[in-house]
């Protein structure tokens, strides 16, 4: 068989996090391969052999090559995809030359249709099959577009031994903590509020654990930290998790369902808990208001959301449901806290120096002596148990592409 190199990292690449017919990850996987690759380096295992590939390419590839590399993957996706799965719908994309990035920036902001990516790929010459409804093409057209150029972070994914595929994991949360006070350039490893080992997918799937983070040589550390079953195999992925490339800055009067987007406004409503524990406010800018929600799984982040009031300016981060149309906040900016008074007294007479009595709900003071009135009553300044600032949703409940605070202060 022909023999070909990996060039570079392979990539793992997220798409829109919104779209309802969504695979559990919307992510998709892109290859860059060649021959005779030069300043090689490892990025795997599998059983024990290491998996290399080249920082640069020595000989581009011929037409012939076309066809041997599409018999080799279209042979690894028929024998692999699950496709008597309902919900599997593959599909794979060979291209010589990388298209540009608005395919990519399209399919993680916005929804791609089937008949559009197959109109593009055919107007560009490139060799592609889809399987029953051919969805997969877009994930595949989109990892090849992605240019890592502004911001990318690293996986390292373990994968089990094919016995015990559907069987529960074996990775333990301890030494996930070691590894994630000893890995600083790692994240999303373990929620310590909830629990959570954030690190082992909830999907009865062949992979064991996924470790994120910005340094290669970190990840290959914090692997030889945790312990678990018996890992079969490992590779390094280059990704857009933790990257915010969904995310896009919209006026409230632009905001369209399924979109990630960044909006600033000023509370106009209290929030306030509805059934299912979800919290609820709503955000004012000149063009419009939309609600904002903090959903049940971002659990302790809703009692950030909680003391919030009125007069706040905020910026809200999250994705958009169909209708109506509300923010789910993966993180949010206080930019802005308005000052709250509280009553400790009613007003003292000016004339006679004794406290005034009120008048009723609404209606003010009077003093029964000389009959002085006065609507003001003593006030002090309420201490805000928020501040400024930015708060994001708990490592539960984040989403792949959501840029992690620690990254954006690193």
């Amino acid at each position: 068989m022909e023999k070909y190199d990996i060039i570079g990292y392979p990539r793992l690449v997220r798409l829109n996090p919104n779209i309802p017919w969504k695979t559990r990850g919307n992510g998709a996987i892109s290859i860059q391969v060649g021959k005779d690759g030069k300043k090689k380096i490892k990025i795997g295992e599998i059983n024990g052999k290491d998996i290399v590939s080249s920082l640069e390419l020595t000989h581009d590839l011929e037409k012939s090559d076309n066809k041997k590399i599409k018999n080799i993957v279209k042979e690894i996706v028929e024998k692999n995809a699950r496709i008597e799965d309902e919900n599997t719908n593959p599909g794979f994309v060979i291209l010589k030359d990388q298209p540009d990035g608005e395919t990519y920036k399209k399919s993680v902001t916005q929804i791609v249709t089937i008949s559009e990516i197959k109109s593009f790929l055919n107007s560009i010459g490139a060799d592609f099959e889809g399987y029953k409804n051919c969805r997969g093409l877009i994930g595949a057209t989109s990892a090849i577009a992605w240019s890592p150029l502004l911001d990318r972070t690293y996986e390292l994914i373990s994968y089990r031994q094919q016995r015990r595929w559907g069987t529960k994991r074996d990775v333990d949360s301890k030494s996930v903590k070691k590894m994630d006070t000893s890995c600083k350039t790692t994240f999303d490893n373990y929620d310590y509020e909830n629990k959570h080992n954030r690190l082992v997918p909830n999907s009865p799937c062949p992979i064991l654990y996924g470790i994120r983070g910005d340094d290669v040589k970190d990840l290959v550390k914090a692997s030889s930290i945790v312990e678990s079953e018996p890992v079969d195999s490992w590779l390094i992925f280059e990704t857009n998790q933790g990257t915010d490339d969904h995310l896009q800055k919209k006026n409230i009067a632009d905001v369209q369902s399924y979109q990630s987007v960044i909006v600033k406004g000023s509370i106009v409503q209290n929030p306030y808990t509805i059934d299912g524990g979800h919290v609820i406010f709503t955000i004012k800018d000149t063009t419009g208001t939309i609600d904002c929600a903090a959903y049940e799984p971002t659990k302790e982040f809703r009692n950030v959301i909680r003391n919030l009031c009125m007069g706040d300016v905020v910026e809200a981060y999250g994705g958009i449901r169909e209708q109506p149309l509300t923010v789910n906040i993966e993180k949010i900016h206080v930019e802005h806290l308005t000052t709250i008074v509280e009553k400790i007294e009613n007003p003292v007479c000016p004339n006679c120096g004794k406290h005034m009595k009120s008048k009723g709900m609404d209606q003010g003071y009077k003093c029964k002596i000389c009959g002085t009135k006065s609507d003001k009553p003593i006030v002090r300044e309420k201490k805000r148990i928020i501040h400024t600032g930015f708060y994001e949703v708990p490592v539960c409940a984040r989403r792949h592409l959501s840029k992690p605070l620690k990254r954006m202060y690193r």
